[in-house]
């Protein structure tokens, strides 16, 4: 939101109250809380948000204030009556493809008041995949806005202009966005401080190191004539640590190929 010349922000403990001259459609409900990471989501559905965010460590997390959503209507910046946002492709072609005159204005009310570390996304397959590394990055990060394409993409110039990362959620193609940018948040939430409550649980998980996680079994001690492992009963903790990463190198090895890779690369650099 754009502060008035004469009349600075007041800060009242962790809420940030600023006045603004926006449509109130386009102001999240939430107080700003100072210091909080934050997702920014323009989107032409902002109805999706949270979604899945809202519900079980997420929600939990949003509701206490450990982190903030904001959702900007992509619709709000159309074109004429009718508020058109998308067009035909230049050069001709089956689709349509957002206005640069109308995601450009988005991104930039978007990012007022952005630090220089908040990175700007457009979820897209043609982008670098999302992995554990990136959601690290992103955790460190003041916060991040997301952009959710529909139909053909974007026109190429705003992501020029704008230095726009591209991500993708995985080799195939969806209809929109939303999904993908909920996936990613989801992933980078639940590093944040206070999130999973349990750190160990963040340390242990898929990808920490670089491999596949383990098998993991709880009660009961027998099920359909399947034992649980006999070295998870023993109690001896050193054994337990040492099958749990036989286990996550093997699973890495035959299910992950370009992972073990990877592994085995940074062994022999240490």
């Amino acid at each position: 939101m754009t502060d008035t010349p004469d009349r600075p922000a007041r800060s009242l403990g962790r809420k940030t109250i600023r006045p603004s001259l926006k449509p109130r459609e386009l102001i999240t409900p939430t107080p700003d809380l100072h210091g909080v990471w934050k997702a920014r989501v323009i989107t032409l559905f902002p109805t999706a948000f949270p979604g899945v965010l809202g519900e079980s460590l997420t929600g939990k997390a949003l509701q206490e204030g450990l982190w903030q959503l904001e959702t900007l209507d992509l619709r709000g910046f159309g074109i004429g009556k009718h508020r058109n946002v998308d067009d035909t492709p230049a050069g001709g072609g089956a689709g349509m493809v957002l206005r640069a005159d109308v995601l450009g204005p988005a991104i930039e009310q978007a990012m007022e008041g952005a630090t220089r570390n908040w990175p700007l996304i457009y979820l897209s397959p043609r982008g670098r995949r999302m992995d554990q590394p990136l959601m690290r990055d992103l955790a460190r990060a003041d916060g991040v806005t997301l952009i959710c394409g529909r139909f053909e993409g974007v026109d190429e110039r705003v992501l020029e202009e704008y230095g726009v990362q591209e991500v993708s959620l995985g080799d195939f193609v969806m209809t929109g966005g939303e999904i993908a940018a909920q996936a990613l948040i989801d992933a980078t939430v639940r590093l944040l401080p206070g999130v999973l409550g349990n750190q160990a649980s963040a340390e242990e998980e898929s990808f920490s190191d670089g491999l596949l996680e383990h098998p993991q079994y709880t009660r009961p001690a027998d099920w359909k004539g399947r034992p649980i492992p006999e070295i998870l009963m023993s109690g001896h903790h050193g054994r337990i640590a040492e099958w749990r990463q036989e286990m996550s190198e093997e699973i890495t090895k035959q299910r992950r190929p370009d992972l073990w890779q990877a592994y085995q690369r940074r062994k022999a650099q240490d």
